[in-house]
């Protein structure tokens, strides 16, 4: 009813005029910062892939962070980041996000070119986070867990690919404080099922899983990735004989354009689906919703469109009581740029961590990565929080 007054009127015009003048304020200040360059460092880590880095340079000395591994080919992602996305981004605001999003959409059509796009549309928030002196996680909504439950994937760093190199990895991984562990069991299985090789290599992927569930006990939880080895009666028939080991979730049992099969495989077992790491944008999302194929959605920051992505994504499922688990065995940009957004979602469950691959890992940003009973400490730093030691990323820049 104060408005109505002439005192209420004018005590309005202030209010909009002081909102206006901070807003002014505010676009000018950020209008001022203008990305100069896009670099793509290279790390060298194993045999089976390195990590590529991406850092947006401003005309104010602030540098974004991104990370684009993991994109098929290491030398196509960098090219399309270098080539392509960052002489158009010279000059711009690094704060025009969607805009730069829905201008290269279309690079979400392959791999590469989904994970180039995914790893500069971070350093973006990344430099939008530092320009606000927030968070990520504070510009999304704010924080919900200062801390976020981790799974150690294995996979990368058992090299004795044996049952018992695979629980004696497993618990490593637990004396390190891990209490939940991922194996890829299955990936010697060839893609045809109907051979001896098959059922034997089929028999010793079961003995795995089953090898480390007895070395890590009931109380840690055991992840299966499948890796698409399977038609869908395969995935059930394996997915019964292992219900003894009370697996967390059964990941990508069929291959992923199998959507009818994995449904049919959803339905029949008992233990939780998980999929969605190689998806691009929201839209396979929704159909992966819409046929009620899967319990928990692993969309990848490095592949599904970035950070902003990501949230839409974990915002889409949540009203469908599915669960976000991103999927994430890359390197330490990745984990934190996954985490800022692990950090707000409701419909979080568990984020994945690349466990062992090299043990000069945590070396590669300031502050290193904390872990503390199985659970990340989100960084709170602006932006995604973390920066690259360069002289850590120089000792180890791949040729």
């Amino acid at each position: 009813m104060v408005l109505h007054t002439r005192a209420g009127r004018e005590a309005g015009k202030l209010c909009r005029a002081s909102r206006h003048r901070e807003r002014t304020f505010s676009f000018e200040r950020d209008t001022t910062v203008k990305i100069t360059r896009v670099v793509v460092r290279r790390v060298a880590v194993s045999p089976r892939g390195g990590w590529l880095f991406v850092q947006a340079h401003t005309d104010e000395g602030l540098i974004g962070l991104g990370e684009a591994s993991q994109g098929g080919d290491d030398a196509l992602v960098a090219e399309l980041i270098e080539q392509r996305l960052a002489p158009a981004l010279a000059g711009s605001d690094p704060l025009a996000i969607g805009p730069f999003f829905q201008r290269f959409a279309a690079l979400g059509a392959s791999r590469p070119g989904a994970t180039a796009l995914s790893g500069v549309e971070q350093a973006l928030w990344d430099l939008a986070g530092q320009a606000a002196g927030r968070s990520i996680a504070q510009l999304l909504g704010g924080t919900l867990r200062p801390r976020i439950w981790v799974y150690a994937n294995i996979n990368r760093s058992t090299w004795d690919r044996s049952p018992a190199g695979f629980a004696a990895n497993a618990r490593r991984a637990v004396a390190d404080g891990f209490r939940a562990v991922k194996l890829a069991a299955f990936d010697d299985v060839p893609r045809r099922l109907d051979s001896p090789e098959a059922f034997a290599t089929i028999r010793l992927g079961i003995d795995r899983v089953l090898a480390v569930r007895e070395a890590v006990g009931r109380e840690v939880e055991v992840l299966l990735d499948c890796h698409s080895h399977f038609t869908a009666a395969w995935a059930i028939r394996v997915a019964r004989e292992l219900e003894p080991a009370r697996l967390f979730w059964i990941e990508d049992p069929v291959p992923r354009p199998d959507l009818e099969g994995l449904a049919r495989v959803r339905a029949a077992i008992e233990q939780p689906v998980a999929t969605g790491e190689t998806l691009f944008g929201r839209r396979p999302f929704w159909e992966l919703l819409v046929r009620q194929a899967c319990d928990v959605v692993m969309p990848d920051v490095k592949h599904c469109g970035g950070i902003g992505e990501l949230m839409r994504i974990g915002a889409l499922c949540e009203p469908a009581h599915v669960q976000m688990a991103p999927h994430n065995p890359s390197g330490p940009v990745a984990l934190a740029a996954s985490s800022q957004v692990a950090a707000v979602l409701p419909n979080f469950m568990i984020l994945e961590y690349a466990y062992g691959e090299v043990g000069w890992r945590p070396s590669l940003v300031t502050p290193p990565e904390r872990f503390v009973d199985g659970f990340y400490e989100v960084p709170a730093a602006p932006g995604l929080g973390v920066r690259l030691d360069e002289a850590a990323i120089e000792a180890h820049t791949a040729p």
